[in-house]
C-alpha cells in the first residue's frame, strides 16, 4: 500500500486509514512523497516521513491519496508530475483510493471523469468541475476506486478496505483493535446538521490554522 505525501496534507487523512490497514496480514504500507524525508502537514506544526520518493514505487496493490489544506491541495491539483505517478500505479492497483480532498488530486489526474465520488463537504461544487458526480457518502466505491469523505471518513474507508483486503472478520477484528466506536459528544458532523454560522467558523478554525 503506498500513501502518498504532499507539503500540506491532513494528518488523519493519511494517520486514519494506516492505522486501520497497517495491521492487516500481508498488507505492507509505505508512504511516498516527491522526495524521502519528512514532509509537513496543513498545520506546519506535524510532520511524517516519506520511506521512497515517486520514482522509486512503480506499482502498489493500493494507492492512497490523503487531502490537505487549500494551499496542498491546489498544488498537487496542478502537479503534472504527480498525476502521472497517480495514472501509472492506477493501471496496476487493486485499490485507488482517497480521503478528503484527495479525490480532487484523483479527479485533476483524470480518473474520475463520469465516475460518482465524494470529498470534503465544502469541496463538493470542485467534483462537478472535475467530471465527476458527488454522491452521498462517508466513502463510495466505484470499480476499484473508493473516495471518502472529510478526514475522519478515512477510518470507515479503512475498514471496508480491510475487508477487501482480506475478510469481515478481519474488518470486524480491526475495528475492534482501535477501539472505533464513535459517540462523539454533539452530532454536527455534517454539513446536512449544522447552521451557515458554524459552517463558516468550521472553515475559518481550517484557514487559521494552516500555514
Amino acid at each position: 500500500m503506498a500513501v502518498l505525501l504532499y507539503d500540506g496534507f491532513t494528518a488523519l487523512d493519511a494517520v486514519g486509514p494506516y492505522e486501520v490497514l497497517c495491521r492487516v496480514p500481508d498488507v505492507r504500507v509505505t508512504t511516498v512523497a516527491h522526495e524521502r524525508g519528512p514532509v509537513r502537514t496543513d498545520t506546519g506544526e506535524l510532520s511524517l516521513t516519506a520511506e521512497r520518493a515517486l520514482h522509486e514505487v512503480r506499482r502498489a496493490d493500493v494507492l492512497l491519496v490523503p487531502g490537505g489544506g487549500n494551499r496542498g491541495t491546489v498544488a498537487m491539483m496542478e502537479d503534472g508530475r504527480v498525476h502521472a505517478w497517480i495514472r501509472r500505479l492506477h493501471r496496476h492497483t487493486a485499490w485507488t483510493t482517497s480521503v478528503c480532498t484527495g479525490s480532487l488530486v484523483l479527479g485533476a489526474a483524470g480518473l474520475l471523469r463520469g465516475l460518482p465520488a465524494t470529498t470534503y463537504w465544502a469541496s463538493r461544487p470542485y467534483l462537478s468541475e472535475l467530471g465527476a458526480t458527488y454522491t452521498e457518502g462517508r466513502f463510495v466505491e466505484t470499480g476499484k476506486i473508493i473516495t471518502a469523505a472529510g478526514v475522519s471518513a478515512g477510518l470507515d474507508m479503512g475498514l471496508h478496505l480491510a475487508c477487501r483486503l482480506a475478510d469481515e472478520r478481519t474488518a470486524r477484528a480491526m475495528q475492534l483493535a482501535v477501539e472505533y466506536d464513535p459517540d462523539p459528544p454533539y452530532d454536527t458532523g455534517s454539513p446536512e446538521k449544522a447552521d451557515a454560522d458554524l459552517k463558516a467558523l468550521a472553515l475559518k478554525l481550517l484557514e487559521d490554522a494552516a500555514v
